[in-house]
């Protein structure tokens, strides 16, 4: 026989039930947008703090700034890992067997890896230089553009420096979403129309955008001055904030993207290098779509061999 009471019960303890588990959720987002706060705070203070080192070491040794800085906050945790403190090691760099200098040991591959001691955190950016400059699976990246970060990052990892797949991507992650690579030019360039002529450039079309190939030495402010637009719009059409350094062969839309790519290309596989930004620039998907698409959040860096839908 129905019981109105059992009933009443019943839907009481769903209500509490539901009313638990939105509490939870709330408290739980709380806990990971404080975190994600902090986070971005010690990165941002970590920045202030040792990038006029970066900038010097780069003018002495010609490695880019934005890498020495990425890799630093990466490898020390922003300055607040174990080696950065205690032995102000920021790019855990183990001994090797031609270290002489100071020593502490921690867990890493081994439960007792030998890591170098600096007496300064500069000693450790010093070290970094010199380590990358001394060994010769290295000397290739000393011909690269000290503004191409890309090709750094996608260096370091291919040629061993660190065993994680998405290590690359991880430093592309930290440079973008922090602008680093401002550290890697003392000026930018800039256009002056009262003297400059339009140059005459090839504009191309992909998935049904206009697009024109960067050239060297370029900027967003030139390629709008030469197709008679505007900067900000073409800022804005590819996803980035002003200052974002150009390369040679880069991809720049003259049109707003699309909300999913053409078919046939339904996704992708993540290769070393790739960022969301670069993988959305190469099918013409805006990048809050690609994001959207794929469930991820704005933390999430593509790993190599990850698989991202495109449609």
């Amino acid at each position: 026989m129905f019981n109105s009471k059992d009933n009443d019960n019943f839907w009481e303890k769903k209500i509490l039930f539901q009313l638990f588990f939105i509490l939870f959720f709330l408290t739980y987002l709380g806990v990971m947008t404080s975190q994600s706060q902090n986070i971005q705070k010690s990165y941002v203070e970590y920045i202030n703090q040792y990038s006029s080192i970066a900038v010097k070491d780069m003018g002495k040794h010609g490695i880019p700034a934005s890498i020495t800085l990425a890799q630093a906050l990466l490898e020390s945790g922003a300055g607040k890992s174990f080696l950065a403190t205690e032995a102000n090691n920021h790019f855990g760099i183990k001994c090797h067997t031609d270290w002489t200098g100071e020593r502490v040991y921690y867990k890493d591959d081994k439960p007792n890896d030998c890591f170098r001691k600096y007496t300064a955190v500069k000693d450790s950016y010093e070290d970094h230089a010199n380590f990358l400059k001394q060994h010769q699976r290295y000397a290739v990246f000393f011909t690269y553009n000290k503004n191409d970060y890309t090709a750094w990052a996608k260096g370091l990892q291919s040629s061993g420096y660190a065993t994680d797949k998405a290590y690359a991507n991880k430093l592309i992650k930290i440079i973008e979403d922090y602008e680093l690579y401002k550290f890697d030019s003392e000026s930018s360039l800039s256009v002056d129309n009262s003297k400059a002529q339009p140059e005459k450039r090839l504009f191309y079309v992909i998935y049904g955008l206009r697009y024109v190939l960067a050239k060297k030495d370029d900027s967003f402010e030139k390629i709008a001055y030469d197709m008679g637009m505007k900067a900000k719009d073409i800022i804005t059409y590819n996803e980035v904030p002003e200052d974002f350094p150009l390369h040679e062969g880069d991809v720049v839309y003259l049109e707003k993207k699309k909300k999913k790519a053409d078919k046939p290309h339904f996704e992708h596989e993540v290769k070393i290098g790739e960022s969301m930004h670069s993988i959305s620039q190469w099918y013409g998907i805006q990048l809050k779509s690609l994001y959207s698409m794929n469930k991820k959040k704005a933390d999430y860096v593509p790993t190599e061999g990850d698989i991202l839908g495109l449609r």
